[in-house]
């Protein structure tokens, strides 16, 4: 029986692999890089030991140092996760050298599924070695791992070289392997996708299906069970599928069967051999722990001969520290607060007060929502993510919930190129414009006790400026005998945490939490600009600054000072939060600055390099 578990992994699912492991009276022991020594997974374990470095290639992904650690700590099983090693046959095999018992299935299916080239051969499907213009559009692909890293559509023949090296690049980095393939690119399919479970008494179990289909740069945002609008005859097919690939190979453990659906025809894309960051919804809908069942089947428990049946739909929405309408860049810094209504469940990493870095992916926490029917649950999970406490950096809060409401979403319509053609419109400013005046009046409020309230004689108003969704705000209110005032709104009340606002008759709370310079008005999130700014740094025409903290990862071939480039041409590679991030020229020009060096480190707005414009 199993006593103690390792987590070979971080952040979200270590916090979740350990509750269920509590909940069993099993101990727990987590791993950390320098990086995250103080991070809420290494802080909830019963122990933790130090991984040196910061970078995955020299933490999370050195099979080694975690087998050390598992037997310095005294524990008899390792729980992959999911990414980092999860897929990783040698490292199960390690594992089960060193004694441990290994909660997944076995090495010889993991290399089996693990890699999309040699999934697909099993499977019958071959992939393209010869592309033409006739094939594309193309997908270029990482054979490991997931998560939508090492993963690049190429729409032109001309763009596939620098789409394979760069692909590579990003695989060799988040998964130590650097393959990559290529296959066709189904535009606007839906992605489906099957968990199945299986122990090592011949049982098999499809638990339904999900759609995932709502995705940036081929990563999972919003994922639901059931799959919504599919005919019995293709749940059946998939199943048939899901359980045939499962038998194939003789799986142990959890894992998923992917599809692509389009024109009601399946096309398999992978089997991952790990648990999915979605697995939540699935445990809504039938009611199951599967990490508890993982923990079972590794013990040598049977399973029943058949699944619980499934009741209602449950949704999930990632929740990201990144600003979708700027190109998803990553946002870090201090998470003062997160907290969402009850009756949602919030899987998470972070806590109030946890800072958000740039070595790993900017994945926040998982908020699920289950109920009787589909409209019920998008309608709970939007309305809490609404009304959710998320105080820190940029997220994609504001995304998330115009995407659960958009009528292509609650219709279960929507396909992988949502995205694509809403982006635009679904990350249009809708800023509060009550939002500065609450802000303001707060501000005063904790000011009138100590420098005095209204005046006898009439005095200017009081003017401040704030920074909301990318422009500047001006407010203007004053103190009176009665407390204090603002044109074309009466204050019900100003305190220095909640304001009551009334407009044509209607009263409006504002709850009001202040971080610095950064105020959190309700949902609204604001910069308060000093009276007398600071004259602005100013740069040359054609600067190219970092849209991110991260690290020059590459350099065009060749380019340096004085080097003419043509606008769009890639000059360097920023990786941050695992993804690498091109810099392109914005002009044709000549290069006369490069200050942003190989391997070096930058923070947000930093100069990479200058273009002169001919």
């Amino acid at each position: 029986m199993i006593t103690s578990v390792l987590v070979a992994n971080r952040g979200e699912i270590a916090c979740r692999v350990f509750s269920t492991c509590r909940e069993s009276g099993i101990r727990t022991v987590a791993v950390h890089s320098d990086a995250d020594a103080n991070a809420l997974h290494a802080r909830v374990a019963d122990a933790a030991v130090r991984l040196p470095g910061a970078a995955p290639a020299d933490t999370y992904l050195r099979g080694d140092l975690i087998v050390k650690a598992a037997v310095a700590a005294g524990a008899d099983a390792v729980h992959p996760g999911y990414g980092f090693l999860s897929e990783n046959a040698d490292f199960a095999r390690a594992v089960r050298d060193a004694g441990l018992v290994w909660i997944g299935p076995p090495p010889e299916a993991i290399e089996a599924m693990a890699s999309k080239t040699r999934a697909k051969e099993l499977m019958g499907i071959a992939p393209l070695t010869e592309v033409t213009e006739a094939d594309l559009p193309v997908l270029v692909k990482a054979a490991a791992g997931g998560g939508g890293r090492g993963m690049r559509v190429v729409r032109r023949l001309a763009d596939l070289d620098a789409e394979l090296t760069a692909a590579r690049a990003e695989a060799a980095s988040a998964f130590g392997d650097g393959e990559v393939f290529v296959e066709p690119y189904v535009v606007d399919g839906r992605h489906v996708e099957v968990q199945i479970l299986a122990d090592t008494h011949g049982t098999v179990w499809a638990l339904g299906t999900r759609d995932c289909s709502l995705q940036r740069r081929h990563q999972k945002v919003i994922e639901e069970a059931p799959a919504p609008g599919l005919t019995p005859g293709l749940t059946a097919e998939l199943h048939d599928l899901a359980v045939r690939a499962a038998r194939a190979v003789d799986y142990v453990g959890a894992g998923t069967v992917e599809f692509l659906v389009a024109d009601g025809t399946a096309h398999f894309l992978e089997m991952n051999t790990r648990l999915q960051v979605e697995h939540p919804v699935t445990e809504a809908v039938f009611g199951i722990d599967l990490v508890a069942l993982q923990l079972r089947i590794a013990e040598g428990h049977a399973l029943d001969d058949h699944p619980p049946r499934a009741r209602g739909h449950a949704v999930e929405a990632r929740l990201y520290a990144e600003d979708p309408a700027n190109g998803w860049a990553p946002q870090t810094g201090r998470l003062h607060r997160l907290a969402v209504p009850d009756g949602i469940r919030l899987d998470t990493g972070y806590t109030g007060g946890d800072d958000i870095g740039v070595h790993y992916d900017p994945m926040l926490a998982k908020a699920v929502a289950h109920a009787p029917t589909r409209a019920e649950a998008v309608r709970r999970l939007a309305g809490a993510l609404e009304r959710a406490a998320i105080h820190g950096p940029v997220t994609n809060r504001d995304l998330l919930v115009r995407s659960l409401r958009h009528e292509e979403f609650t219709s279960g319509r929507m396909d992988t190129g949502f995205y694509d053609r809403h982006l635009a419109a679904l990350t249009e400013p809708a800023p509060d414009p009550l939002a500065p005046l609450a802000a303001a009046l707060a501000d005063a409020s904790t000011r009138a006790g100590r420098f005095g309230g209204w005046r006898n004689l009439p005095s200017q108003p009081q003017v401040k400026r704030y920074a909301m969704a990318g422009e500047e705000h001006e407010v203007r209110y004053g103190h009176t005998r009665t407390g204090l005032t603002a044109e074309g709104v009466r204050v019900v009340h100003a305190g220095p945490d909640r304001v009551v606002l009334e407009a044509d008759g209607v009263q409006r709370p504002f709850d009001i939490a202040r971080y610095g310079d950064h105020v959190h008005v309700n949902t609204t999130r604001l910069t308060a600009l000093p009276r007398f700014p600071d004259p602005t740094t100013q740069h040359a025409p054609g600067s190219l600054l970092a849209p991110m903290p991260g690290t020059v990862v590459r350099v065009a071939e060749g380019l340096t000072e004085g080097t003419t480039v043509q606008a769009g041409q890639p000059l360097l590679w920023l990786e941050a939060m695992k993804m690498e991030h091109r810099i392109t020229a914005p002009v044709t020009g000549r290069l006369t600055a490069l200050p942003a060096g190989l391997g070096r480190q930058v923070e947000m707005g930093a100069l990479l390099a200058v273009v002169e414009s001919d």
